[in-house]
């Protein structure tokens, strides 16, 4: 059975990249686009792996990833986070946050789909 991955972002054209070069790959891939709840749709989809933006309308994904981590149940998912913004201390953030990887954008397909794999040891 294909792992399933969440793809938690809000840019269209990125939904559209990542999602078309997992499922290329086989994985099965949902996705969902704002921060207010995505915690339930972790809980809902139940995936292998989370692909989390750090920027998403509602919430941000520094604050979704620990409450994530803080869950008993959920909490040992890993997660890529993605960002714009590749500062020192904003990798600081996502690391304290407990994120899996960290990739800033734009990034090459290649790349996530690498990370991807090596998150679902694959």
């Amino acid at each position: 059975m294909a792992a399933k991955v969440l793809l938690i972002e809000d840019e269209p054209n990125i939904i559209e990249a990542i999602g078309f070069v997992l499922k290329r790959d086989g994985l099965n891939v949902r996705t969902h686009s704002n921060g207010v709840d995505a915690i339930e749709a972790v809980r809902r989809e139940s995936p292998d792996l989370v692909i989390l933006d750090v920027m998403l309308p509602g919430r941000s994904g520094y604050e979704i990833l620990e409450e994530l981590r803080d869950d008993a149940q959920i909490g040992d998912i890993p997660v890529l986070m993605l960002t714009a913004r590749g500062q020192a201390r904003d990798r600081e953030m996502a690391e304290r946050a407990g994120a899996s990887r960290y990739m800033t954008k734009p990034f090459a397909n290649a790349a996530v789909l690498e990370a991807v794999r090596e998150l679902l040891g694959q």
